[in-house]
């Protein structure tokens, strides 16, 4: 299973937000295994975040990027991308990016906090928790969009 994670998800897990923060701990094997995706301009906007929060210095950010460099694939958000998203109906265009982004990818899931925002997804658009519950207790594979 590929899935493409939206950045409410990497953030709650990089800075351990509550209540959230449990609900997205990624299993290890997952990651190693090339499962998770991120957009490419999710990494920056993750830097961007970290370096500006409270407490938070530049080595450290980086630090960050690094691990989820090293942890993710990315994808990257070309122009194509774009169009496509643009074409959409959902008024989020950022969510819309996201849905073009996977489905480019043939990935199986989107994995956010906010499912209803992505009612307009081709592909099943899923929470944390209930990604979580797939891997743990895989039964049928899950349909390929």
């Amino acid at each position: 299973m590929r899935v493409l994670l939206d950045i409410n998800v990497v953030l709650d897990s990089l800075w351990q937000r509550q209540p959230w923060h449990k609900g997205s701990r990624l299993p290890p094997a997952s990651c190693s295994a090339g499962a998770f995706r991120v957009s490419s301009d999710y990494v920056s906007v993750g830097y961007y975040f970290l370096h500006r929060s409270k407490g938070h210095r530049h080595k450290r950010g980086r630090a960050a990027v690094r691990r989820y460099v090293a942890a993710f694939d990315i994808i990257a958000i070309g122009r194509q991308t774009l169009i496509d998203a643009d074409a959409l109906p959902g008024a989020d265009f950022e969510d819309n990016i996201l849905i073009a982004a996977a489905v480019a990818s043939s990935l199986n899931a989107i994995i956010t906090r906010n499912v209803a925002d992505f009612a307009h997804a081709p592909i099943p658009v899923w929470e944390p928790a209930e990604l979580l519950r797939r891997i743990r207790s895989p039964g049928p594979a899950s349909p390929t969009p």
